[in-house]
């Protein structure tokens, strides 16, 4: 592990913190998400630098975000981001716990065997028993089945989530990448058992617009929040690869991460014509990238990473200007209407 502390003051939150953060509404709910959530699942792991976590944290909470988003199998290796996220939460939040949104996931593969994956009630109920421990909670405040499982019957699964809440482990329960037709499905199983489903986290970005398809209707429909994951796209929808791959990205030091070959002559093109667009209006194309995402209502809250403080401020500069001329929309769309026909 590479812990690389450094000596660093007490924390003490701004006063200020929630003067400038816009709130959102997560469906029919009480709860109020900040527009921008911050997610750990990157730069978070034991070999990541643990000063620059705890810093990252704390700028963000400073900025008015108060969600954290977590999953079991963040790292790597898989569970040290809720460890690091443990650590951090006892060093610096115990005094801020109930000014916080923290929220974890399970249903991607966590450990060996046929119980540490996909969407069993045994495997849910034991990763979050996990999940608390790792981060010493006593619950976390959303729990989501981090994509549908083919095979486990839905009322399983839903009734693992129901389980949590009726325990005390999770306040809220929610899904993630799961399609229009199936969210209803499990949102109807949860309302007969006496749960709502708070919250859907799908990707969603100005490439990626499989949700229009349906799924945005389903939410509004349902009542249930939507917060977009992978707003920029893993980082083409920045200035930061508009000349190629830098070796000292994290996309260079991680092939896994983005291949070259999705960096396409037609893809960066469409990418410089938007940083033209994001220029006139005063912000970062990554800036533009998520007010596009908040323009619209049924997204309650855009999930950004960071990689350090000063990118969670920029990001937080996006709620400058959320507003969108008819011919900045138009435009848009001309650049990328090719892209959205590939859906």
């Amino acid at each position: 592990m590479n812990n690389n502390q450094q000596s660093i003051p007490e924390y003490e939150a701004q006063s200020n913190r929630y003067d400038t953060m816009t709130y959102r509404r997560c469906g029919k709910s009480g709860i109020l998400l900040p527009a921008l959530s911050l997610g750990l699942w990157h730069n978070f792991g034991h070999a990541d630098d643990f000063t620059n976590a705890r810093n990252i944290v704390r700028t963000a909470f400073d900025c008015g975000i108060t969600h954290f988003d977590l999953a079991n199998n963040y790292g790597p290796p898989y569970g040290s981001a809720e460890e690091t996220f443990g650590r951090i939460l006892k060093k610096d939040f115990k005094n801020y716990r109930d000014e916080l949104l923290i929220s974890s996931k399970a249903g991607w593969d966590m450990w060996d065997g046929p119980y540490g994956d996909l969407g069993s009630k045994k495997y849910l109920i034991a990763s979050l028993d996990q999940s608390l421990k790792r981060m010493g909670l006593d619950y976390v405040d959303i729990f989501y089945h981090h994509r549908p499982d083919p095979d486990t019957p839905l009322e399983e699964t839903m009734g693992a989530l129901h389980q949590m809440v009726q325990q005390g482990k999770a306040l809220y329960v929610g899904v993630s990448s799961y399609p229009a037709n199936l969210t209803r499905q499990a949102s109807e199983i949860l309302d007969r058992m006496g749960t709502k489903l708070l919250i859907h986290q799908p990707r969603y970005n100005m490439m990626d617009r499989w949700v229009e398809d349906g799924l945005l209707d389903e939410l509004e429909s349902q009542g249930t929040g939507g917060i977009a994951f992978s707003p920029l796209s893993q980082g083409i929808l920045t200035d930061k690869y508009l000349k190629g791959i830098p070796e000292d990205s994290r996309a260079g030091k991680d092939k896994r991460y983005l291949k070259p070959e999705q960096l396409t002559t037609d893809k960066l093109e469409k990418v410089k014509q938007l940083n033209e667009i994001a220029e006139t209006r005063g912000q970062s194309l990554a800036q533009m990238a998520i007010a596009w995402l908040l323009k619209d209502d049924r997204i309650t809250s855009v999930l950004v990473g960071a990689s350090s403080p000063e990118q969670v401020r920029e990001n937080v500069k996006s709620i400058d200007n959320l507003k969108f001329s008819k011919e900045e929309l138009t435009a848009i769309e001309s650049i990328l209407s090719d892209e959205n026909e590939k859906q």
